[in-house]
């Protein structure tokens, strides 16, 4: 619990005096502020009496040589008040409302349970006044009782279905510019001139950067917009988006600047960077169901532990008020597609001011997207009518993003994802025509010629055609796969069940890539952010099929009846390695 005492020491004569007692109390953990007065002598003391008690801050006084004046801020006459909360649904909550009411005179302790609604407040002398209290936190928009009140059922003031609504042009407009192959106007390799990777940047704020940054934006918003809620003007309330832009930009400055020292030579696990990114969008998830209200999650907060969560809040801490900073620069090492393609360049440039260059001018394209979902959240968070639609419609959209963000990395490790229900709600009718006219097993089969299985395929920025073949185990095969625009997200195949790294791919040229597969089985290929996928399935030599239906390799068919598909895989590939310049790891 959060507790304050007064308390007036004796011996205090100069600012030597308020100094010495001042650093040598501010160091004990669990001390979160000291004030002295060097006149008086009187004294404050805010501590959280979870690590470190009044007796040990005492003992610690006197042991400088001080003494404390009798009688003075020992009193151990203690009243409690328990008051009923609504407004109140997450840790930051707790934090606004304990450092708000802390500073009401004569309160000594405050502790608030947002899942419970409540607020536990120790005083001495007269009780707070309920008028009081709901006045110092009227524009948090926190409401104070007596009794026990129920939860407000907002869903009763609000329209669901506008929210809906909302949610579903945002979403539509998201797959609408991830569909069409935006991502595909801007291609850029180890030669391109730097505006390139600023342009690269900013269609990368549109597509799957807000989709793994910017819902990560916005499940951070309402933490952020209620520690800045007693800030006045918009900008200010901007203040922590624009340190997390900052943090971003710098942080990838600074290690594009490493990129290019070190050239090739760091690799960074595809698998790993997959791993990452589902853990992120679970917890997404979550926040995400928490923000929509879900009762049984109102006691299972995704927070810090209250007394680092307390330190990050006092802005007279240097971490704690840069906080969002910090978090900006991590996510250098929570790329997508893009990301990976301009950590790519860097390290191919070979040299650290254009490494740097590169990575800050790709930083610096993806901010105006991120700095307009946290405007959107400071000025509908400033409106009490609209602030609810806003939790709610970012609550949707975070969850949107967390689903879309984890079924990517399924395709990136090859396992079954939505992709594949897809593709098999679409090949239904093509499979009874298939099974229809088929007179031999080995229908479909790609062609042979020099004794290699012929493999022709476009790669572009809105998928694969065609993304599904049939081929023979035990022959060899080529694959041709050409580039027709793709993208920073779609520019490398990966299949480790089938071959070991990835097939870099070039705009405008054709790379082929060769392998022998020796098990039967439906292997999944995919890019390296998963966004887009394929199935090729290997049957064995003897003719018999995994599966009902053949489709032609040259033809655009489709068929995932059997859902026995071998996992890809996401290991061995480097910090980028497309764009036309061949990345850092193997495959070739």
């Amino acid at each position: 619990m959060l507790k304050k005492i007064k308390i007036k020491i004796e011996g205090i004569r100069s600012q030597d005096d308020k100094a010495l007692v001042e650093a040598e109390i501010d160091v004990l953990k669990g001390v979160s502020n000291v004030k002295v007065d060097e006149k008086t002598g009187e004294s404050q003391i805010n501590f959280d009496d979870v690590f470190i008690s009044k007796n040990k801050i005492i003992e610690t006084i006197e042991s400088l040589g001080y003494k404390l004046e009798e009688g003075v801020g020992l009193s151990h006459a203690l009243k409690e008040q328990l008051y009923f909360v609504k407004g109140m649904h997450c840790a930051s909550c707790e934090i606004l409302i304990e450092k708000k009411l802390l500073s009401i005179g004569g309160v000594k302790s405050v502790e608030a349970k947002a899942d419970k609604g409540e607020v536990l407040i120790e005083y001495v002398g007269k009780r707070p006044k309920m008028e009081m209290l709901n006045s110092i936190l009227r524009k948090e928009n926190y409401v104070f009782f007596d009794q026990p009140v129920e939860r407000e059922n907002s869903l009763k003031k609000n329209n669901p279905l506008k929210i809906f609504l909302i949610s579903a042009l945002f979403i539509g407009g998201f797959l609408y510019l991830y569909k069409s192959g935006l991502s595909g106007w801007v291609n850029v390799s180890s030669k391109s001139s730097l505006p390139a990777f600023f342009a690269l940047g900013l269609i990368a704020g549109v597509s799957s950067c807000a989709a793994l940054v910017g819902g990560m934006v916005l499940s951070m918003s309402k933490q952020w917009l209620e520690i800045y809620s007693d800030r006045k003007s918009t900008l200010e309330k901007l203040q922590p988006h624009i340190m997390f832009n900052t943090g971003r930009v710098v942080s990838f400055a600074v290690l594009g600047v490493i990129l290019g020292v070190i050239g090739s030579r760091l690799q960074i696990s595809l698998g790993f960077t997959s791993f990452l990114i589902i853990v992120v969008s679970i917890v997404m998830f979550f926040l995400a169901l928490q923000m929509l209200g879900v009762k049984g999650l109102r006691k299972f907060q995704f927070t810090l532990p209250k007394f680092v969560t307390r330190y990050i809040a006092d802005e007279t801490n240097f971490k704690g008020r840069y906080m969002p900073f910090v978090m900006g620069a991590f996510t250098f090492f929570l790329p997508c597609g893009f990301t990976i393609t301009a950590q790519g360049m860097a390290l191919l440039s070979g040299n650290p001011v254009q490494g740097g260059l590169i990575m800050a001018l790709f930083a610096l394209g993806t901010t105006p997207a991120l700095l307009l979902i946290g405007f959107s959240a400071v000025k509908f968070s400033s409106r009490p009518h609209l602030s609810y639609q806003f939790s709610k419609i970012a609550g949707v959209l975070i969850l949107f993003f967390a689903i879309f963000n984890v079924n990517n990395q399924l395709n990136v490790l090859g396992f079954s994802s939505l992709n594949d229900f897809s593709r098999k709600s679409a090949v239904i009718a093509k499979d009874a025509n298939t099974n229809a006219n088929s007179k031999t097993s080995d229908e479909g089969l790609a062609p042979i010629v020099d004794g290699k299985q012929i493999l022709k395929m476009d790669a572009s920025s809105r998928g694969y055609q065609p993304n599904y073949f049939k081929i023979k185990a035990g022959i060899p095969v080529r694959w041709e796969v050409r580039d027709v625009g793709t993208s920073g997200c779609t520019n490398a195949i990966i299949s480790r069940s089938l071959f070991e790294g990835q097939i870099p791919l070039t705009p405008g040229k054709t790379s082929i890539k060769e392998f022998t597969p020796t098990k039967a089985g439906k292997y999944k290929f995919s890019c390296w952010m998963g966004m887009v996928s394929g199935i090729i399935e290997v049957v064995s030599d003897t003719g018999s099929v995994v599966g009902t239906a053949a489709v032609s390799a040259a033809s655009n068919g489709i068929n995932t009846n059997n859902s026995d598909i071998v996992p890809s895989g996401a290991s061995g590939c480097g910090c980028g390695g497309g764009g036309g310049s061949g990345g850092s790891c193997g495959g070739r």
